[in-house]
This record gives C-alpha cells, structure tokens and sequence, in this order.
C-alpha cells in the first residue's frame, strides 16, 4: 500500500467537542423566535451537514415535534434564514466558551507533524467560525477549509479537493479522519482511506455499520493505527 503524507481531518466531533456552543447557539436562535429549547443529546443527532442543516433540522422538530428526514426537509426558507442569522450572530461570539479539544488530540497532531505528515482541516463549520477555531486551537494545522460560497458542503469532496491542492498534496497519498456518516461519505466520494472516530458525535456501533477502513477509539491511537495498516 502506499504511503501518505497528508492528513485530512474533520472538526466537530473529530477534534473539538463544540457540542455544548453549539447547543447553546441552537436554543439561543430558536428562544429569539417563540421555540423551547432542545435536548444536547436531540442536537448531536442533528449536526454534521453544517450550520445551516443544523438549523433547519432544528426548527422542524420544534414546529413537528419529529425528527426531520430527507424527505421531509424544513421549508419556511424566512424563518429559517432569521433564525440562521440569530445562531450566526450569537456563535460568533460564543463558539469558544465551553469548546475544546478532545482529551489526547493534542498528542494526536504533534504525533502526525513528527511524522512528518501535513495535515488540514475540512470542515461543514461556516468558514468564518472556522478559521476563529483553528488559529485558537491548532496553529499547527496547515490548512482550514470551512464552508464557504460555491464550494459543496461535505460529503461532497470539494473542501477536502480545495485543502489538498493548498497543500500541494494528492488524494492518492492521503487519509481521511472523521466521526460521522457524512465523514465516511466523504472520504468514500474522495476515494481516500477513512479512519472513524468513536470518541465524537456518534458511536463505535454506529460507525462500524458504515464500513470505515479503521476505527480509533482514543486520538493516541492514530499514527499506530496508520503504521500498522503501512501507510506510514
């Protein structure tokens, strides 16, 4: 197999656990139009296809009282872009105040840089937020892609295509490191490896029923993890 020299890593849930900002910024936006708040554990459900899809799935609920599906997608598109702007607006201002980093993901990427690695960061996360987010915590972190006008959200393979022609670096030598269903979509649209994360947003269940190439259950674990399968 041959070797990589780039790591791709998703944000939330990957590593910073930004649930309690994002619940916060959630139930901030949906108090400002009339709706009670909802459960952490109802808005974990709800994240990974950004901010927007958050807040939608948000309002659904809260107007329904059931979970949203694909099939049945909020479309008040008024109220749904005032209460974007309310989270937005609040989150800018809040997105570090209980956020951060996953215990060992700090050992995690100075172990990927003394390997010599690149790494980057792709992200459904606004890009604005983003970048706040990364220059905070991972300075070391080559590149930050966020969301951003004319570039597909994830599963799409355009952020993760945009972070490695800024590193220079093909899709063939790389891994992809996730914690989610749109995470593992992701690296499968990019035809990268994936490496799944049990310590996020979902499950060791719920991911192996997704069919990653690995899962890890602790961050340390991610180079021995690489190096035994040799891609390091």
């Amino acid at each position: 197999m041959r070797k990589i020299d780039t790591v791709v890593f998703d944000l939330d849930g990957t590593l910073l656990n930004t649930l309690d900002d994002l619940t916060a910024a959630v139930n901030h936006a949906l108090g400002a139009f009339g709706f009670a708040p909802l459960a952490i554990e109802r808005v974990r459900r709800y994240v990974g296809n950004g901010v927007p899809k958050l807040i939608d799935r948000a309002l659904y609920f809260s107007q329904t009282g059931a979970d949203p599906t694909e099939a049945n997608a909020f479309d008040d598109r008024s109220l749904a872009h005032a209460c974007l702007a309310v989270f937005t607006e609040y989150y800018d201002k809040h997105n570090a105040d209980m956020t951060k980093p996953y215990d060992g993901v700090a050992e995690m990427l100075q172990a990927v840089a003394a390997c010599g690695l690149k790494s980057a960061i792709v992200t459904n996360k606004y890009d604005g937020a983003a970048q706040i987010l990364k220059r905070r915590f991972f300075g070391s972190v080559d590149v930050v892609v966020g969301a951003r006008e004319g570039v597909r959200p994830k599963p799409a393979p355009d952020g993760v295509y945009m972070a490695l022609e800024e590193l220079h670096a093909d899709k063939s030598r790389a891994v992809y490191v996730g914690d989610g269903e749109t995470d593992i979509a992701t690296a499968k649209n990019c035809d990268m490896p994936v490496v799944a994360v049990s310590w996020g947003f979902r499950d060791r269940t719920a991911l192996a029923a997704l069919n990653p190439d690995y899962i890890i259950d602790d961050p340390r674990e991610l180079v021995k993890t690489l190096r035994n399968a040799g891609l390091v």
